[in-house]
């Protein structure tokens, strides 16, 4: 059986991106048809600015929602990052491999690091090194696939260089894994920025559908949708961005195809209005779920408990494997007791 892996980050409440785009696809094909593991990656939150009890409340979150999109404990690992110590030992590793040229080529450090020089702040070490740590939570799995998004292929293809650099180095060690896309809606843009990825990172925004959005709220942001010049409902991601990020939200959430969907429409106000109704169908039972878990919280803390543990059992071996080929002197075992007569 292939084993996937993928994270997401507890930088910002969750959106209707991270669900359309990787969330669902996780919970409906993933986790049946593969060793899935799902990790919320904490460490990564650590590479910008943040506050301490945000991180570990977004975190807690975060695992109570793909909990309740339908991850099933008894069909996958759900774990917390920061609870696994092989992420850390084989991301040093991996950086005496990777070079400073392909972390500066890093399309989401360079704007991320553009942002912080922007508002005068300084630019953490971790934010450059942390494609490193990513593709350290996937190889020490043995993964085959990672299902990402189209902002995250850049760094899978790191991840496979950095493997196939360590194997032939050192000697096969890491299973050279490879991104997958789901085919609709890999990449929910912004409702009011439609160039832009809807983005969990921003505090706050009418262009973001959060998965906790009241459905008042949700139609709300969905009716004030920035649209594009002209009245005719078309799908074009080049030419009409507004129109066509409307038509793959609509296609994701009822299951149609945007290009089909775009000849049933006549008007912009049309389109809007199904595609908040759909919007709001799609997570009513998620935040039903949600409600149930948080009355639970033994019950979440207890799957990340016994998840970390799977995880550790699958990761040490891997990890102690790329120590010992890399050159590290192995741990000393300590003596046995000497029998008293």
């Amino acid at each position: 059986m292939k084993r996937v892996f993928s994270g997401v980050k507890p930088t910002g409440h969750l959106t209707l991106g991270n669900y359309l785009g990787a969330m669902r696809q996780w919970a409906e094909v993933d986790q049946h048809r593969a060793d899935a593991l799902f990790c919320v990656v904490d460490l990564h939150a650590l590479t910008v600015d943040h506050d301490p009890a945000r991180v570990r409340r977004l975190s807690r979150q975060t695992a109570t929602l793909l909990l309740a999109a339908g991850l099933d404990p008894a069909l996958c690992t759900l774990f917390v990052q920061s609870h696994v110590d092989e992420h850390a030992r084989l991301s040093y590793l991996l950086e005496c491999v990777a070079t400073d040229g392909e972390m500066r080529r890093m399309i989401q450090y360079k704007e991320k690091a553009g942002r912080e020089r922007e508002r005068g702040g300084s630019v953490r070490l971790s934010l450059l090194t942390y494609p490193v740590l990513m593709a350290a939570d996937i190889l020490a799995y043995a993964a085959d696939e990672v299902p990402v998004g189209d902002d995250q292929a850049q760094h899978v293809q790191l991840t496979r260089d950095l493997a196939l650099r360590f194997n032939q180095r050192y000697g096969q060690t890491f299973v050279v894994p490879r991104a997958t896309h789901p085919a609709v809606a890999a990449r929910v843009m912004n409702l009011q920025e439609p160039a832009s990825k809807m983005g969990k990172s921003e505090d706050s925004g009418p262009g973001i559908v959060y998965l906790l959005d009241e459905p008042d709220v949700v139609r709300k942001k969905v009716m004030r949708a920035v649209t594009d010049s002209g009245r005719e409902v078309v799908y074009d991601r080049a030419g009409r961005p507004g129109v066509a990020n409307l038509l793959e939200i609509l296609a994701a959430c009822t299951g149609g195809n945007p290009e089909s969907l775009s000849d049933r429409y006549r008007s912009y106000g049309a389109l809007k209005k199904d595609t908040a109704d759909a919007v709001v169908e799609v997570l009513k039972p998620l935040q039903a779920r949600h409600k149930e878990l948080c009355a639970d919280p033994a019950y979440v803390e207890g799957v990340l408990r016994e998840g970390a543990e799977k995880a550790r059992a699958m990761a040490r071996p891997v990890v102690d494997s790329a120590y010992r080929a890399i050159g590290l002197l192995p741990p000393v075992p300590e003596p046995l007791p000497v029998a008293t007569p």
